[in-house]
């Protein structure tokens, strides 16, 4: 999680993003599922190879991602996961 700016409040902060890239990155890529609003555009700044945004809704996607990736899924696979949860019926 990185939301929230660098004092505590509200909004996002690229600084904060691009930390809790470092801590998760081992190699095989990072999923980012920003919520709303200007976390999309700070997470499409770290767009690049093994970065990618997932255009999913947060909860669902953020559990379908974590599932998949704790499997050892590729990043490709974990993002598919992601995207899949916009499917999910809850009836």
């Amino acid at each position: 999680a990185a939301g929230g700016t660098s004092d505590g409040g509200l909004g996002n902060s690229a600084d904060l993003v691009a930390a809790a890239i470092s801590r998760v990155d081992r190699g095989d890529g990072v999923v980012l599922i920003p919520d709303l609003g200007g976390s999309v555009l700070t997470a499409r700044l770290f767009e690049a190879p093994g970065i990618v945004v997932a255009d999913v809704p947060f909860v669902e996607g953020a559990i379908a991602a974590v599932v998949s990736a704790s499997t050892g899924a590729p990043l490709r696979a974990v993002l598919a996961s992601a995207e899949e949860s916009r499917t999910f019926r809850k009836l």
